[in-house]
């Protein structure tokens, strides 16, 4: 891409941006849903994969909206975060299926999460100040999905995951 020369220009990068960052972070949960023990992390990580391919649907349309190329730009960002989430929930120094591993991949979950929260949040911001009603509407709607999976993984963590990876510790 070229140098951006105006506000509608960086909400096109930030789209096209997203959704490189939705397809990379989608690999990786998948993954490391794999890996999950505790069901209601599984079934988290599970919706999680299915809510970033409508995200990923959203941007697409979007881009199509703003006249531009329906096409992602390769997110470096969110690369570097998947390749530290699978090293550390997959690689050969990952711990063992259990607690401590489920603790490990939420964290890791929450890193990509937090990406996801400034740049959606980042997009409708400028989609606001475009007077792009609709798209503003979308993009504060998916900000808002991705937070409260943040929340729910806070409290899954809380109440359940660490508690259980303390114990394991004790063993």
């Amino acid at each position: 891409m070229s140098a951006p020369s105006s506000l509608h220009d960086l909400l096109a990068e930030e789209l096209a941006d997203l959704w490189s960052a939705n397809d990379q972070m989608q690999r990786t949960v998948k993954k490391m849903a794999a890996k999950a023990s505790d069901e209601d992390l599984k079934d988290m990580l599970d919706e999680s994969q299915a809510g970033i391919e409508k995200h990923t649907e959203t941007l697409q349309s979007l881009l199509e909206d703003l006249g531009e190329k329906v096409k992602k730009e390769h997110c470096k960002g969110m690369e570097g975060l998947a390749a530290e989430a699978l090293k550390h929930t997959t690689g050969s120094d990952a711990p063992e299926e259990g607690p401590v591993l489920d603790a490990l991949i939420i964290a890791q979950y929450q890193r990509m999460s937090h990406y996801g929260i400034a740049g959606f949040g980042t997009a409708a911001s400028y989609a606001r100040t475009l007077g792009l009603d609709d798209a503003h509407e979308q993009l504060a709607e998916i900000t808002d999905e991705i937070y409260n999976s943040d929340e729910y993984m806070t409290k899954l963590a809380e109440t359940t995951v660490n508690i259980e990876a303390d114990v394991s510790d004790d063993a």
